[in-house]
């Protein structure tokens, strides 16, 4: 500093106080000693000199200024020296932001909007992040986004994948003990063809969260919705003609009854694939309108990219959830109206247990399901889809596989006659 100051002054003139002309350079007054000072001019302008230090050129490099910095009064009573603007300068992560009816050097800092950042001192405007990248905690620089999906590395993704499994794996148990005990009257007496394509169905049921888990892809993503209309269609018009041949059974197997003939002949079973190719219409409806397809969401989590599955139409999505809600509905109100119907071996109480367990899981599902993005949405429709599945087949076969396995002695002919209950035939 003290060189600069030098060569600042080795080439000024001044005129002394007594007239005379001063030269300062290298040839002229070089042993000099030059005296610094500092004018008050409060209070009231009195133009006061103050010495608050020396300069003397022919002293050691280093030793040449010295000043003085207690003799140094900006304003009456303090040495700080004062600033020449008004505001401090706003660091890099703010920017300024001008203080009404003040000059234009007066601003406050403020903090960068949301995802927006600035790297210099002073910025009037913070500069908005690609839509990949994020600002960072200090909002000084961009982030790259990270991307990400419900996989099967994720705690909850596991989780979900693991109950799939079990569930699926339980289903195959209860199968098992069906197609173990078939030939007993609790396993006859509830339509036994109609009880394995249930189950076989809520099976596959339970295996198809595992679709919704993993890298989306655009195979994946019609799959997962095409995949769960279709087997939830047959699973619940399996419910629907079960509960209709459980009424047919109790209600018009008098002889001469017309209707007679319509349950020995098994039409109620004709329901499966008549909602089933329903449903396949609306699905083809959707596919051809508007499929699903793979999308990015890069807002619902900070610092993330989320690819997920989008619906593609949504009203079509509705429309096959609808008639799903539909045929349980339907179920239910059968079920319910024959829930007083003979006990012994008449499952209409559980099946109108599922259905309620069912529709009341979807209902609450649509209200949720509108509340939520990114990987909430699809941790949703896998933990529906789950528990749908399993109020259906606990309630119908757990009460069942209660009476085979552990309470046998009422799952024998003589308890029916001892009850004076004719079951229904399996048809």
């Amino acid at each position: 500093m003290m060189t600069k100051f030098y060569y600042t002054l080795k080439n000024m003139q001044f005129i002394n106080s007594v007239g005379d002309i001063v030269t300062i350079n290298e040839k002229k007054k070089f042993d000099a000693d030059y005296d610094i000072f500092h004018i008050w001019n409060f209070p009231q302008h009195l133009g006061i000199r103050v010495k608050i230090g020396q300069f003397s050129s022919y002293l050691p490099h280093g030793q040449q200024l010295s000043l003085s910095d207690e003799a140094i009064e900006w304003i009456k009573g303090s040495m700080k020296i004062p600033s020449s603007v008004c505001s401090v300068p706003c660091r890099p992560g703010l920017r300024k932001s001008q203080q009404e009816g003040k000059a234009v050097c007066c601003f406050d800092c403020a903090p960068c909007p949301e995802n927006e950042v600035s790297n210099k001192t002073d910025m009037d405007q913070c500069v908005k992040c690609p839509i990949d990248q994020y600002a960072n905690i200090e909002q000084i620089h961009c982030l790259q986004k990270r991307v990400t999906f419900l996989s099967y590395e994720d705690p909850l993704g596991m989780a979900l994948a693991f109950l799939a499994l079990c569930f699926s794996a339980l289903t195959a148990l209860v199968l098992g003990v069906f197609v173990k005990y078939q030939d007993t009257p609790i396993v006859k007496a509830n339509n036994r063809t109609n009880s394995y394509i249930l189950l076989i169905s809520l099976k596959f049921c339970f295996l198809c969260p595992l679709l919704f888990i993993g890298y989306p892809n655009t195979a994946k993503c019609i799959l997962q919705q095409i995949t769960f209309a279709v087997l939830f269609t047959v699973a619940v018009s399996t419910i629907l003609a079960k509960t209709i041949t459980v009424v047919l059974a109790f209600k018009v197997t008098a002889p001469g009854r017309k209707m007679r003939g319509l349950l020995v002949s098994g039409a109620p079973n004709f329901i499966i694939p008549i909602c089933t190719l329903i449903q396949l219409v609306l699905c083809g409806i959707w596919l051809g309108i508007y499929p699903p397809f793979v999308d990015t969401d890069a807002h619902s989590e900070h610092g993330h990219i989320i690819i997920v599955c989008k619906k593609g139409s949504v009203t079509a999505f509705y429309y096959v959830l609808g008639y799903l809600v539909s045929l349980a509905v339907g179920s239910f109100t059968v079920a319910f109206l024959a829930r007083n119907l003979p006990d012994t071996f008449n499952e209409a109480k559980f099946l109108t247990f599922s259905m309620l367990v069912f529709c009341s899981v979807w209902v609450t599902f649509l209200h949720v399901y509108h509340s939520t993005k990114g990987k909430a949405m699809v941790m949703v429709e896998v933990f529906s889809i789950l528990a749908s599945s399993a109020g259906m087949l606990g309630c119908i076969f757990f009460p069942k596989c209660y009476i085979i396995l552990l309470r046998p002695t009422r799952n024998s002919l003589q308890r029916i006659k001892k009850k004076d209950v004719v079951p229904p035939a399996d048809f």
